[in-house]
């Protein structure tokens, strides 16, 4: 469990422009996007849409870089995260997102293309979608597999959403 002090410690760092996650009790610090991480991942938000084959009832509610507490009490910031239902208003989500989608930072990249995915889909998250744009590829890893592929492409998501990457 996470005592208060590292509760404020995470607050109080993203109220000084720097994002801290605690993943399995590890912290890890990094710089707010910039402006063109920013750019991608709203690109790729407002893309979001139900999918009109799909029967899941899903409301593909998106949530930028918002904090979730996760089951283990780890602490993520996500760059994107989708959700069946709205998530409860509070300080830390902790609905399980249904899909994760990140686009790599030059100083989060083992972050965000190895340590990220498997936790994410340990947790629950059925699709961990992960844009690299030094390399330009997309990284989609789900429980049954992992793809790699160039962007440009709708992705159907497990839950019933589409996404434009």
């Amino acid at each position: 469990m996470l005592t208060q002090s590292e509760l404020a410690q995470y607050e109080e760092a993203a109220e000084n422009g720097v994002r801290l996650e605690m993943i399995g009790g590890q912290p890890f610090w990094e710089f707010q996007p910039n402006y063109d991480h920013q750019r991608r991942i709203l690109n790729i938000t407002k893309s979001v849409r139900p999918d009109p084959e799909a029967d899941t009832g899903c409301g593909c509610f998106e949530a930028m870089d918002v904090g979730i507490r996760f089951p283990d009490d780890s602490l993520r910031r996500p760059d994107l995260s989708i959700f069946c239902r709205e998530p409860e208003l509070r300080d830390l989500i902790t609905l399980i997102p249904e899909a994760v989608i990140d686009v790599v930072s030059q100083r989060s990249r083992q972050k965000d293309l190895v340590i990220s995915p498997p936790f994410y889909l340990e947790m629950g998250v059925k699709d961990v979608l992960v844009f690299d744009p030094f390399t330009d590829d997309v990284h989609h890893f789900r429980r049954d597999g992992n793809h790699r592929f160039k962007p440009g492409r709708t992705i159907r998501l497990e839950c019933g959403c589409l996404v434009d990457i």
